[in-house]
């Protein structure tokens, strides 16, 4: 099981990456969140991966972070006619935290959003994985970003507070969570919630 992967970036898409390790070249399929925080191509790089094997391909799945990594694994292991592809999709629409906060609070409207997924499928995501979360506390607990089952609450973190506040001023959530994502990655991990706001809606 190839479980991460090391290098040097070489090119960059918002679903593809090649990472060059010892003279090879690693195609690795990653969602749009992912892409986002990538560095330059020419800079090192490693993303926590997973490798989906079939009879007639074979194909590497990275993200940033290991909780990301686990929850596209949860994704397609756990829901009913989700598979790598799909799970990309739903990856790349909402951020980490809104997908288990979202999943959490029974957010089917927020879920069917996501490019491909119906409301049935957005209900499936909520009964097959609602209860690995219940141990952070649901809704906004949910959105502090750990994906392991039985975690312990959290306070809800800048990023989601921001999202919720621009939702509130009318966004639609992925846009709001685009704005932020963005803003976050202008600022840096240390931002406070008004700071992140103001980022985003300017």
């Amino acid at each position: 099981m190839i479980t991460s992967i090391q290098g040097t970036l070489a090119t960059a898409s918002p679903l593809l990456a090649v990472v060059e390790v010892n003279g090879l070249g690693y195609e690795v399929n990653i969602p749009v969140t992912t892409a986002e925080r990538l560095p330059p191509p020419g800079n090192a790089v490693k993303l926590h991966t997973v490798a989906v094997y079939r009879e007639d391909a074979q194909a590497l799945y990275g993200f940033v972070t290991v909780e990301e990594r686990d929850f596209f694994r949860l994704l397609i292991e756990k829901v009913t006619g989700v598979g790598p592809k799909l799970a990309l999709s739903i990856m790349s629409r909402l951020s980490l935290p809104l997908l288990q906060a979202a999943i959490a609070g029974g957010d089917v409207a927020a879920l069917a959003r996501c490019p491909g997924i119906g409301r049935k499928t957005a209900e499936r995501l909520v009964v097959e994985l609602k209860g690995l979360f219940a141990g952070s506390g649901g809704g906004a607990a949910a959105a502090s970003g750990s994906s392991t089952p039985g975690a312990r609450p959290e306070a809800p973190s800048a990023p989601h507070d921001a999202v919720m506040a621009l939702v509130a001023l009318g966004f639609k959530i992925p846009d709001a969570d685009k704005a932020v994502r963005q803003a976050l990655l202008a600022l840096g991990p240390s931002a406070t919630t008004e700071q992140l706001i103001k980022k985003a809606l300017g």
